[in-house]
């Protein structure tokens, strides 16, 4: 049922395999005129599972665009469903692979990437599906304009300490880290620790600690 009315819905996209190598989505490029009809930034979130993320951010922050993408349909129907009842105009959702994210993007046409707790896919033989593996990191630095942000927040300090290998390997810049968020001393926007997705929340009761990442290429 979920699955069904997310293709309903009309803040939600997909982009299938067959789209994506040809053309991509209708709204590459024109998201700003068509979709959100302003000029303000645009913010993704990649792996948005039911966009608490999103949601929450959307909410905070109405002079920006937010975009959750996650290949699960039946997810992103929470949050879809919570923007179209409390009639957010600056929220929506892709349906699709985050391999295909050059498929409904521009270049520089995104100002912001969220990437909240994916898969850290540990093995070595699962590294080219890691997030942050320069495979990724590339699709990002085409879709994302100059100097734009990308933002980890996992609690996997695996995951985390591979993502800083890769930006040290790359000399991109580090602005802001810490392997435990809510243990941390530094001070930092209230929507870090106030915003928290199903996984977050599940970890944090569990005893895990959650690190955060900021940088640039």
């Amino acid at each position: 049922m979920k699955f069904a009315q997310v293709s309903t819905f009309e803040n939600c996209f997909f982009l299938s395999f067959e789209q994506s190598q040809v053309g991509g989505l209708p709204m590459k490029g024109n998201w700003r005129k068509d979709y959100f009809k302003n000029d303000n930034p645009i913010v993704l979130e990649l792996g948005c599972g039911k966009g608490e993320y999103t949601i929450g951010l959307a909410s905070r922050f109405p002079e920006k665009n937010f975009i959750g993408v996650d290949i699960k349909g039946n997810r992103i129907w929470t949050g879809a469903k919570t923007a179209i009842e409390e009639k957010m105009n600056n929220v929506a959702f892709i349906r699709t692979r985050i391999d295909f994210i050059e498929s409904c993007f521009n270049d520089g046409e995104v100002d912001e990437i969220w990437i909240t707790f994916p898969d850290p896919q540990p093995l070595k033989t699962t590294i080219r599906q890691r997030l942050t593996n320069m495979i990724f990191l590339e699709r990002y630095r085409r879709i994302l304009r100059k100097d734009g942000i990308i933002k980890l927040k996992t609690d996997s300090e695996f995951f985390y300490n591979y993502t800083h290998e890769v930006i040290k390997e790359n000399n991109f810049e580090v602005l802001d880290s810490t392997n435990d968020l809510y243990g941390d001393v530094v001070k930092r926007e209230e929507y870090l620790t106030n915003i928290k997705t199903y996984y977050e929340k599940k970890f944090s009761d569990m005893g895990f600690k959650i690190c955060y990442l900021k940088f640039k290429f």
